[in-house]
């Protein structure tokens, strides 16, 4: 096993090519998210417990109804993002079928396989240093980021989630790399 930065690892074997990539890992960012994910989850819970225990006009159940659509929402959000911090990683894996990549949490997670004769314009998504977008994606209870992207029959595949330059650089001329040596290898 390889090292490119301290996230990324794999496994280079004929006609294979193995990548794992782990989320960056912040204790502090760990607990915060989780002290707030519980808290949320508490919240929640003792509205939906108000809702159907105490005797609650029309409107009240129409508020807490709304505020419930919401927490619904966030506790998804960040609990998705809670368990990718303490379990996640992204999982690829190059070889003779093509190019597969796996969000996974505790290795649960779906893994389309993308054919590289279909790949198109592989590329690197950076944004900008001062953007909007750049400021979005570096907080901690963002899951995506993600800087490497193709197309692929008409839509954008993205992977790689906030990778570092330095290390973004590296795996992108390893990615292509190995890309490049199916393609032939299809061809020959």
């Amino acid at each position: 096993m390889k090292w490119i930065g301290e996230r990324i690892s794999f496994v280079d074997e004929k006609g294979r090519t193995s990548i794992v990539i782990s989320p960056e890992k912040s204790t502090f960012t760990s607990a915060m998210l989780g002290a707030w994910f519980f808290m949320w989850l508490g919240i929640g819970f003792t509205m939906i417990w108000s809702f159907f225990s105490l005797e609650l006009v029309e409107q009240e159940k129409v508020i807490i109804g709304i505020f419930l659509v919401f927490w619904a929402y966030y506790a998804i959000r960040v609990g998705r993002v809670f368990f990718w911090l303490l379990w996640g990683k992204e999982m690829i894996r190059i070889d003779e079928k093509g190019l597969t990549i796996k969000n996974s949490v505790r290795n649960y997670g779906k893994s389309p396989i993308y054919f590289v004769d279909n790949m198109k314009n592989l590329r690197i998504n950076q944004p900008k240093e001062r953007s909007i977008q750049a400021v979005w994606e570096k907080s901690p209870w963002i899951r995506g980021g993600e800087r490497i992207e193709f197309d692929y029959v008409g839509k954008v595949v993205r992977f790689g989630k906030k990778l570092e330059e330095k290390e973004l650089k590296v795996l992108f001329s390893l990615i292509s790399k190995k890309i490049d040596e199916q393609r032939r290898a299809k061809r020959d």
